[in-house]
């Protein structure tokens, strides 16, 4: 069996391998630890190697016990295991991604992780709670570069805590940060997002490849709507008419289709069930081949269309964050917005260029104004001031350009104090009340 894994495993840039087909455990509130630590017995025996979770999942004290209960009957080495965790966002303190991995590392009974990742591109404030809050209920956000969380990663790769390091929900800017970085020793091998048949992440998956980073997807067949941070009343993906018509073609499952279609694309795969019956499917993955025609068809279902936001109860305002929305709109551009950007989340987006900008719109993404939407908007404003200076005059003046149909413009100290003074500088000798036609 672990010979058939390391067949169908991808060479990452640092010369480590990676499983196409990992078993993700992010699970709802309401599904018991104990679940768990089941499942990832299960998925063992049924032939998963690459299991996939994160400090913020809070479940690796169970996945720990359980790869030590397999490790300890036989049934595989450490070896044969390809774990990843990734370091929460109130950890992005350089001094603190270390402190973040070891905490991992004594909850799963190991020496080192496979694969350490930053966990999304926003750093929140330092502390014990995931999501650090203000009195208001917004969520407050750390002023941490992200090339020097990165130097941190690094450091951890070159103590021998971690083989290797990515980062996970980065859009193509800030990959870039990364990769431009001065001094950069390792680059990320991968880019863990969410990726389907309804967000194909194909800008994305174009430019990991030409840096040689693999890209790996999450939420590969939908999401369970039970999760807080999960989009409601969208489209369920495996009931799509076209990923069944191939399923029954090829007498499988829409869930296998869905997978199988990921691996044809070089996509690193994370298939989240605890169910066996669903897990063992899953798994078969690897002994049937889509035809050209059917990449096509799936290709053809793209609609941008994301399953998750990446920081839930965040503020009102603030946007969903994925790799195919709004900053990651390169690869998470094409999305659709799913709240109005904030003038807050802009001012913040401005005096903060290094950290994540996933939360708000990129550069790119704006389209640069016309030459009549710049007259069209100049108007605009002239209007506005014009209205505005006539409001600030007194009443009697308005009552005698009304009749008159003259403009009146009273030169008082009062009056300048509230009018553009640059639209009046030419006048700034007159001190008695002057009257001008119209």
């Amino acid at each position: 069996m672990m010979s058939q894994m390391r067949h169908f495993s991808l060479k990452m840039n640092d010369g480590h391998t990676i499983p196409m087909l990992g078993l993700g455990t992010s699970a709802p509130s309401q599904v018991p630890k104990s679940e768990t630590e089941m499942a990832i017995k299960r998925a063992i025996d049924i032939g998963y190697r690459h299991i996939d979770s994160a400090h913020l999942y809070q479940n690796e004290e169970e996945i720990g016990r359980a790869i030590q209960m397999k490790i300890a009957d036989g049934t595989v080495k450490r070896d044969d295991i390809f774990y990843t965790t990734k370091v929460w966002g109130t950890f992005f303190r350089p001094e603190l991604v270390q402190t973040n991995l070891e905490r991992s590392l004594k909850k799963l009974q190991m020496s080192y992780v496979d694969l350490y990742l930053l966990h999304h591109p926003e750093a929140l404030q330092a502390g014990e709670d995931f999501f650090p809050k203000d009195a208001h209920g917004n969520i407050i956000f750390d002023t941490v570069d992200l090339c020097t969380t990165w130097e941190a990663m690094e450091k951890c790769k070159n103590e021998g805590l971690t083989r290797s390091i990515g980062v996970s929900n980065f859009n193509c800017k800030q990959l870039e940060r990364i990769l431009n970085k001065p001094g950069l020793k390792y680059k990320p091998v991968c880019n863990q997002v969410e990726c389907h048949p309804y967000l194909n992440q194909s800008k994305l998956l174009e430019f990991c490849r030409s840096h040689d980073i693999l890209l790996v997807a999450y939420a590969t067949l939908g999401s369970d709507a039970r999760k807080k941070w999960v989009i409601k009343n969208k489209p369920r993906l495996l009931q799509d008419p076209v990923l069944n018509a191939i399923a029954e073609k090829h007498r499988r499952t829409p869930a296998q289709v869905a997978l199988r279609y990921q691996l044809q694309r070089g996509v690193v795969a994370l298939a989240k069930s605890f169910n066996e019956q669903r897990m063992k499917e899953n798994f078969q993955v690897f002994e049937f081949e889509l035809t050209p025609e059917d990449m096509e068809s799936l290709d053809g279902l793209n609609r941008n269309m994301c399953y998750l936001q990446d920081l839930p109860q965040a503020a009102p305002g603030r946007v969903a964050s994925h790799p195919e929305t709004v900053g990651r709109m390169e690869g998470r551009g094409e999305a659709q917005l799913t709240s109005h950007v904030s003038r807050k989340s802009v001012l913040l987006a401005t005096i903060m260029p290094l950290r994540s900008t996933a939360l708000f719109p990129s550069e790119a993404n704006l389209k640069a104004p016309s030459q009549q939407e710049k007259k069209k908007q100049k108007t605009k404003i002239s209007k506005r001031k014009r209205i505005e200076r006539y409001k600030n005059k007194p009443q009697c003046i308005k009552k005698r350009e009304r009749k008159t149909g003259t403009k009146c413009i009273t030169l008082s100290a009062t009056v300048l104090s509230r009018w553009y003074l640059h639209d009046l500088f030419f006048l700034s000798y007159i001190s008695v009340t002057s009257k001008f036609r119209g």
